[in-house]
């Protein structure tokens, strides 16, 4: 993974918080100097973050075990909807289901409804049904794909949620912290760092400091996905030697 550098940071403009009168005093410590009515954040505080949450969730997927990318603003849901395709990982980038996280009973049985409709559609008897009826099946799969699209693959409760914006997406740190799953965010100078597991101070509004900073925590994700890689081929080997090492051995006898 290239590491990113302090210039990368200036460049997107991660340092760039909010009006001071917006602030929240408990992002004090990540804030480097007000200018011109506007909170400069630390960038040294943010790659130092960055680093502790990407060494955190490389460990988490390296078990094998699911993030969830959160983010329903609009300059950040497709940068985070891409990423999390190109991982494999769910995501919520439409509107927070409440309960997705705890109901997910709930939530499991309107996905298992989307995938009936799916098995539907592709049978003979969908062709044989009327045009009416078809548009309302049809209509019916849109909603349920824009609201549940991105976590239609997901079985069990994700291991951690990656989200931007924490004060837009309060409800799903909610639920996340009622059910002790991690949180690794974007946290801004309006908002309380205290809230998330794994802070990274940044600016959460700007296209660039957002697309900067979840392409580097997505590249962490995929260290932990290539590492998983290779220790499951490592695990086969020995396995395979340990094996013959047994047959070597019979046959010696």
């Amino acid at each position: 993974m290239t590491k990113l550098e302090y210039k990368d940071l200036l460049d997107a403009g991660v340092h760039f918080g909010h009006l001071t009168r917006k602030w929240d005093p408990r992002m004090a410590p990540y804030i480097f100097m007000e200018k011109n009515g506007i909170h400069i954040i630390d960038l040294n505080k943010t790659l130092a973050s960055l680093e502790e949450a990407s060494n955190a969730v490389k460990q988490v997927v390296r078990s094998g075990k699911k993030i969830m990318f959160v983010a329903t603003k609009k300059q950040a849901k497709d940068l985070v909807a891409d990423e999390a395709k190109r991982l494999n990982m769910p995501y919520v980038t439409e509107r927070w289901l409440g309960g997705l996280l705890t109901n997910f009973a709930t939530i499991r049985k309107s996905l298992k409804k989307m995938t009936s409709i799916d098995k539907l559609m592709k049978d003979e008897s969908y062709t044989n049904l009327a045009k009416k009826e078809r548009l309302m099946i049809t209509r019916q799969r849109e909603k349920l794909e824009s609201v549940l699209g991105g976590i239609a693959d997901l079985t069990r409760l994700p291991a951690a949620l990656f989200v931007v914006d924490i004060k837009r997406e309060h409800i799903a740190i909610s639920e996340a912290k009622k059910l002790g799953i991690p949180v690794f965010a974007l946290v801004d100078t309006n908002s309380n760092p205290n809230e998330v597991d794994f802070p990274i101070p940044a600016n959460d509004d700007a296209f660039k400091s957002i697309a900067l900073l979840v392409k580097a925590f997505g590249a962490a994700v995929e260290e932990g996905l290539s590492e998983r890689k290779k220790d499951k081929e490592e695990a086969k080997l020995s396995e395979e030697e340990e094996a013959k090492r047994a047959v070597d051995a019979e046959s010696n006898d």
